[in-house]
């Protein structure tokens, strides 16, 4: 294998659906205990420990990343940790915004300066970790979609709509404008440490959107569009990282809002042939290997399923970063992962 050095230029390319000059890999998270496995080190205690240590930790990811042949480094300080944590988001939250004056009530002014002391010191230790060459991929966390889940779990949002429409609207916009005042304080003081701009909200699921398309276009589109925008000012493209079959809204967040690049894609919606078919000609196309191959199957599989992959769509095919379909989780198996970016090295002549 031959020395790797990173150049998050070539991400930059495949984001503005440029063919890159080297097939960049891209993942939306790298687990820190599968980082842990591959280098023998810790990594999860750093997280949590003084500035040092955090920088120590992003560094091991760094070192890691470089090992696999990445450009980038994924962070993204998730605004869901201001609300409940992600505890709504995954239905075991309560309820914190039912009527008009709980929204009222609700400590909107003093959110910013929470997320500022909640995630300063990861921006800043991501900042000093950055090996030369490599760059971050992220920002601020959590769309509109999951950042108001963690407001109001999913089940109940529905009952909000109905029962309070007023509120349940008035809500939509508060979440939105919460989000787009972090993300000008984001790209305000780290717009250098980033390649490529994401948040990741999953809109759908495997046969559907999870709200009406009319919905989406109605409550959560504007608001992407404000950040987007925001974030093409400081000349950076942006990524949206949503899960699901969500082919009747795509249009629309190409269209009107104004992505450069998508990802995530599973096997069992559509392989990511027929992604890079419908949207290849307009925006990069992320990811690629189904998760399940990640967890399942043998290295050996796993290189003759990204190779085959590979030989179908990464010439030609506008801008294509690859990766896993999801991220780097806890339950992917180390050794499939160096499968992955080994075969990827291999069909880009690294080795």
């Amino acid at each position: 294998m031959k020395p790797f050095e990173p150049n998050y230029k070539h991400l930059v390319d495949a984001a503005y659906n440029r063919e890159a000059e080297r097939l960049p890999l891209y993942e939306h998270g790298f687990d820190p205990g599968v980082v842990e496995s591959i280098i023998n080190e810790p990594v999860v205690p750093l997280l949590s420990g003084s500035y040092s240590d955090k920088i120590e930790a992003f560094r091991r990811v760094a070192k890691v990343a470089v090992q696999l042949g990445y450009d980038m480094l994924p962070f993204e300080g998730v605004i869901v940790a201001i609300v409940q944590g992600g505890r709504g988001l995954c239905g075991q939250g309560e309820v914190l915004i039912d009527s008009m004056d709980a929204l009222h009530a609700y400590p909107w002014d003093k959110k910013l300066q929470e997320y500022i002391q909640h995630f300063s010191e990861y921006f800043d230790a991501v900042r000093e970790a950055l090996p030369e060459g490599m760059k971050a991929v992220g920002g601020a966390g959590s769309g509109m979609f999951e950042t108001m889940q963690d407001f109001v779990p999913f089940q109940e949002l529905a009952f909000l709509q109905v029962d309070e429409p007023e509120v349940y609207e008035a809500l939509w916009k508060q979440i939105g404008d919460l989000e787009f005042r972090i993300w000008q304080w984001v790209m305000e003081n780290y717009a250098d440490c980033f390649a490529v701009c994401r948040f990741g909200d999953d809109l759908g699921f495997r046969s559907a959107t999870l709200l009406q398309p009319a919905d989406i276009r109605k409550y959560i589109l504007p608001q992407y569009k404000r950040i987007v925008d925001l974030v093409h000012s400081y000349s950076k493209p942006f990524l949206l990282h949503s899960c699901g079959k969500i082919y009747e809204v795509m249009d629309d967040i190409i269209d009107h809002v104004g992505i450069d690049a998508k990802h995530s894609n599973e096997d069992a919606i559509d392989p990511f042939d027929v992604w890079v078919e419908k949207y290849g000609d307009r925006i990069g196309n992320f990811g690629g290997v189904e998760m399940n191959i990640m967890t399942l199957n043998t290295p050996e599989e796993v290189r003759t399923y990204v190779l085959d992959l590979l030989e179908r769509i990464a010439t030609g095919s506008g801008g294509i970063a690859i990766g896993t379909g999801n991220q780097i989780s806890s339950y992917t198996k180390p050794e499939n992962w160096i499968a992955m970016c080994n075969a990827v090295r291999e069909f880009r002549g690294d080795r």
